[in-house]
């Protein structure tokens, strides 16, 4: 039995669909240090994703690689699972450890067909990201894409899942209030310090090295602030820390002697004490009067109270940014609503889309067939009727011919739109 090629064309077009998958490594499931181990340089990103796409006889591939998650959208002839993950990640990382390997496997997030679609219209409109409401993330998906493309990755259909995709992120942004009232203490302390005017130049202590101050350094870091100094309790992570930040690691033991100065002290820690104290603020603050900056995000407080009574200090504290950020969140629950509705007519817009390129890539043989037929009406069925016809007669001929060629290409594709969609 010989299948039709434009038969063939449709199957392999819903196939990718069928065979569309995201594997996702998110600050959900893993420590951004952990993250980090999968980004891939820029320059080696050609060679390494190529060979991976070979590796796992991909079709179609999407690199997509931030400070918090680092995902793979994957057109495949079969279903990519935790088995090929593991395989994958031993051939093409071979600088991790087994163990490791073994963690970031039981860990990603694996989305498959329709589910996939919907993955990534949520993470482009921000809805499934980390900090809910940054516009970055649109950039990022959309620069993963042109790079993929660039680097000959993918093809057809992550460039119509792409377009529909920045459309509807678009929209989001647009349309609703999702990225007016930011909810993450992170951003809300950072447009504190905006608002505070505070130069890119001061001098920044973060105490401690966990989760929230490494999100809360490079928060900074990305937009602008440049001069850090971090105290931990176990040096090696302050150092890790650091070196992202281009800053300068201390253990905690050296805070009470800094003689460095400051400008804004960001504090998290797991002490169930004040960390710092009356004493060991004053001796950081030194001879220096201007009014000083301070970020508690530790609940118990690493701030000594008496130190806001003496001295001044503009203190945001968790406590204010929670209360904050929990009225946000009630002003989104409304937009988060809306933004689902986008999303779901963003879902049937697809489908109606992914359609209408089936029935483009099956009759795009069309144009040529009905040239050939013409050719060989012109020059072989009715050639000698048509040697008996006058100019003018012959002008009147190409004409309709030209005009019947015009609607034979257009109207079966038009009409075939319709029954497919309607079906």
């Amino acid at each position: 039995m010989t299948i039709e090629p434009r038969l063939l064309t449709i199957f392999a077009l819903d196939m990718q669909l069928q065979q569309f998958t995201f594997i996702a490594f998110t600050h959900r499931n893993f420590e951004v240090s952990e993250i980090g181990c999968l980004h891939i340089p820029e320059d080696q990103q050609q060679e390494r994703l190529n060979a991976i796409k070979q590796g796992l006889q991909l079709d179609e591939m999407m690199f997509l690689s931030t400070c918090n998650r680092v995902e793979f959208a994957c057109c495949s002839a079969a279903e990519i699972g935790k088995t090929e993950l593991f395989h994958m990640l031993v051939q093409h990382y071979p600088e991790l450890s087994k163990a490791k390997i073994e963690r970031l496997t039981a860990g990603a997030e694996f989305y498959y067909a329709r589910t996939a679609v919907e993955h990534l219209l949520r993470l482009t409109s921000s809805i499934d990201s980390m900090i809910i409401g940054e516009r970055e993330i649109i950039t990022q998906v959309r620069n993963a894409f042109e790079n993929s493309k660039k680097m000959g990755l993918s093809g057809d259909f992550i460039r119509l899942l792409m377009r529909q995709t920045i459309e509807t992120a678009k929209k989001v942004y647009t349309n609703t209030a999702i990225s007016t009232r930011p909810v993450s203490v992170v951003s809300l302390a950072y447009l504190h310090l905006r608002d505070l005017n505070v130069s890119l130049d001061a001098r920044v202590l973060i105490i401690g090295a966990g989760a929230t101050n490494n999100n809360m350094g490079r928060f900074l870091k990305k937009h602008g602030f440049k001069n850090f100094t971090v105290f931990n309790r176990t040096l090696s992570k302050a150092e890790s820390l650091a070196k992202d930040l281009r800053g300068t690691a201390k253990p905690l033991a050296d805070l009470a002697t800094y003689m460095g100065g400051f400008d804004v002290i960001i504090t998290c820690t797991g002490s169930d004490q004040a960390v710092i104290t009356l004493p060991i603020y004053e001796q950081l603050l030194g001879t220096d009067k201007d009014k000083k900056i301070i970020i508690d995000l530790s609940i118990p407080h690493d701030l000594a109270p008496e130190i806001v009574l003496k001295h001044k200090v503009n203190h945001i504290s968790v406590d204010y940014l929670q209360k904050v950020s929990k009225e946000n969140q009630q002003a989104r629950a409304q937009e988060l609503e809306h933004v689902e509705s986008i999303i779901a007519q963003a879902m049937i817009e697809f489908d109606a889309l992914h359609k209408e390129r089936k029935v483009e890539l099956a009759m795009r043989c069309v144009p040529q067939k009905v040239k050939e037929i013409t050719a060989n009406a012109l020059n072989t069925v009715f050639v000698e009727e048509i040697q008996k016809l006058d100019e003018e007669s012959k002008e009147t001929l190409e004409k309709v011919i030209a005009y019947m060629e015009k609607k034979y290409m257009s109207l079966p594709m038009l009409m075939a739109k319709e029954i497919l969609i309607q079906n």
